[in-house]
C-alpha cells in the first residue's frame, strides 16, 4: 500500500496495519524493561531511554552553546532520559554545516563545562540522577556551510546527488582527510575537559565519514576496497582514543543502510534486478562494527540509516515532508527495526540504540519495550520526539505512556527550519520556538 498519514485509534490497529504491510514491528505493551537499569563501563543509566543527536543551528558564530541551545537542553535533562547524545559539534570551522554550528575550542571551553554542569545539575534535581552525556563529534562534508552559503567538502562526485559534477577542488584530497583524522583527537580531549562521559565519531546521515564509506570508485588509500572505505572511520577513531583518559566512552552513530544504490550507497550490494537494488545488505556494515569492537572495544554504539537530506523518509518516516515517498511508513519503520536488530543479534555483547522509534506516536513505548524485550536493542533512541515532548521519558517510565495531546506529529518543521539555517525546534508544541522562528 502506498504512503499513508498516522491515524491508528488504538494499538490493536496499528498492529493490524503493521501485520497488513508485512510490517516487522515487535511491540509489547509491559513497558516495565524500559526502566530496567544499563551498565555502560563504570557508569550505570537510569533506564533504556536515550535522547538521539539533532542539530539545532542556535549556537553562536563562534560555536558556543547559545540561549536556546541550553534551553533545549535543560529540558532534556528534566525530562528523564537516562542518555543524552549531544548534537553535532564540528572538528574544524570549514566542517560546519551552518553558521550557528556548534564547534568546542579552547576559547569557549568554558561555556561548555558550564552548560555539561548545567544538565547534570537539571537532571539531578528533577530526576535523582545525571544522565549520561555523550558528545557528536562531526565533519559535515558536502553539506558544510560554514559561512551560511554552501561549501561541500566531498569524498568523491556522485551523480545521485549532482546534475553537474562538483569542481575537483571540491573533492578531499587523502593529505586532507589525514589532517581532518588528527582534529577529531582535538575535539576529543577538549571533549573530556568539558565534562562530557564519551565522544561519538559520527559516521551516518551522509556526512563526510558515512559518504567516505561508499567511495567504491574513489582513488588512492581512502576509497575502493572496505578497508580503504573504513579507513578514514578507523584512524578518526584512533585519534580520538589516543586523546582521551580510560574511563571516557569511545563511540559512533553509524548508517549501516544509506538507501542509495550501489556503487552510491553504503550497506548495499550490486543487484541483478533494478527492484532489488536498495535492498539492504548488512555483510559489510557488520565487518565494520566487528572491526570497531576489536579495535576500540566499544561499549555502546547507535545505529541508524538513510539520509536526512535527500531520502529523509528512510530515517525518519513520516506524515509530512518535501515528497511523498513511494513506501507506507511502517514498511520504512520496519526496514530500521530489522537493521537495528541485525546489529545486536551479531553482537549481543555490545549494547545497541535502536533509532526512528518517534513515528509511532503514544505507540512508541510499545515498540521500544518490543524491541528490549526481543533483544533487538539494548537502548530506544528518540529525537523529534524530545523537541515536542521533552518529559517524553518520565511520562513513559512514571506514567505508563505517553499523551497523544504531546506527542511530536512527524511533521518535519523542526527538520525544515535547520535546512533553512534557522534554531530548529518544534513550532507546533513549543510556543518558544514559535516565536523565534515567527
Amino acid at each position: 500500500m502506498p504512503h499513508e498519514r498516522f491515524h491508528y485509534g488504538s494499538l490493536t490497529e496499528f498492529e493490524q496495519t503493521a501485520a497488513r504491510e508485512s510490517a516487522w514491528l515487535p511491540l509489547s505493551e509491559d513497558l516495565s524493561t524500559l526502566s530496567r537499569p544499563l551498565t555502560m563501563r563504570n557508569h550505570t543509566l537510569s533506564n533504556r531511554i536515550a535522547i538521539q543527536p539533532m542539530e539545532g543551528a542556535d549556537g553562536t558564530l563562534d560555536g558556543s552553546p547559545g540561549e536556546l541551545t541550553v534551553r533545549r537542553y535543560e529540558r532534556f535533562a528534566a525530562g528523564g532520559a537516562a542518555l543524552i547524545w549531544f548534537e553535532a559539534v564540528a572538528v574544524i570551522h570549514e566542517g560546519r554545516a551552518n553558521p550557528r554550528q556548534l564547534m568546542l575550542t579552547e576559547h569557549n571551553l568554558d561555556a561548555y563545562k558550564r552548560l555539561v554542569d548545567r544538565i547534570r545539575e537539571v537532571g539531578i534535581h528533577a530526576n535523582g540522577y545525571a544522565p549520561l552525556i555523550i558528545m557528536q563529534a562531526t565533519h559535515s562534508g558536502r553539506y558544510s556551510k560554514p559561512e551560511g552559503a554552501p561549501n561541500p567538502r566531498i569524498a568523491y562526485n556522485n551523480p545521485l546527488y549532482e546534475d553537474t559534477p562538483l569542481p575537483a577542488s571540491a573533492i578531499l584530497s587523502d593529505g586532507e582527510l589525514r589532517q581532518i583524522e588528527s582534529a577529531y583527537g582535538t575535539t576529543a580531549a577538549l571533549a573530556e575537559r568539558a565534562g562530557f562521559d564519551g565522544v561519538d565519531v559520527k559516521a551516518c546521515h551522509r556526512y563526510l565519514i558515512n559518504e567516505l564509506l561508499s567511495a567504491y570508485n574513489r582513488p588512492g588509500e581512502y576509497g575502493g576496497g572496505l578497508p580503504n572505505r573504513a579507513r578514514f572511520l578507523f584512524n578518526a577513531m584512533e585519534s580520538t582514543r589516543s586523546s582521551l583518559s580510560s574511563n571516557m566512552i569511545l563511540t559512533t552513530r553509524l548508517n549501516v543502510y544509506d538507501g542509495f544504490p550501489y556503487p552510491y550507497g553504503f550497506g548495499v550490494k550490486p543487484y541483478a534486478k533494478p527492484e532489488d537494488e536498495l535492498t539492504p545488505d548488512l555483510s559489510e556494515p557488520l565487518k565494520v562494527v566487528s572491526e570497531l569492537l576489536s579495535r576500540f572495544d566499544l561499549p555502546v554504539i547507535d545505529i541508524t540509516i538513510g539520509n536526512p537530506y535527500k531520502n529523509p523518509h528512510v530515517n525518519r518516516p513520516y506524515d509530512a515532508g518535501g515528497y511523498v515517498p513511494d513506501e507506507h511508513p511502517l514498511v520504512g519503520l520496519s526496514r530500521m527495526t530489522q537493521c537495528v536488530s541485525t546489529v545486536q543479534c551479531a553482537f549481543p555483547q555490545l549494547a545497541v540504540i535502536g533509532s526512528a522509534f518517534t513515528y509511532p506516536r503514544q505507540f512508541s513505548p510499545a515498540l521500544a519495550s518490543g524491541m528490549l524485550y526481543g533483544n533487538h536493542c539494548q537502548m530506544a533512541g528518540f529525537g523529534r520526539m524530545a523537541l515536542a515532548y521533552p518529559d517524553f521519558a518520565n511520562d513513559i517510565l512514571h506514567s505508563g505512556g505517553l499523551d497523544v495531546k504531546k506527542v511530536c506529529l512527524t511533521c518535519g518543521q523542526c527538520a525544515g527550519l535547520l535546512r533553512q539555517g534557522k534554531p530548529a525546534g518544534c513550532v507546533v508544541r513549543d510556543a518558544e520556538y514559535r516565536k523565534v522562528n515567527a
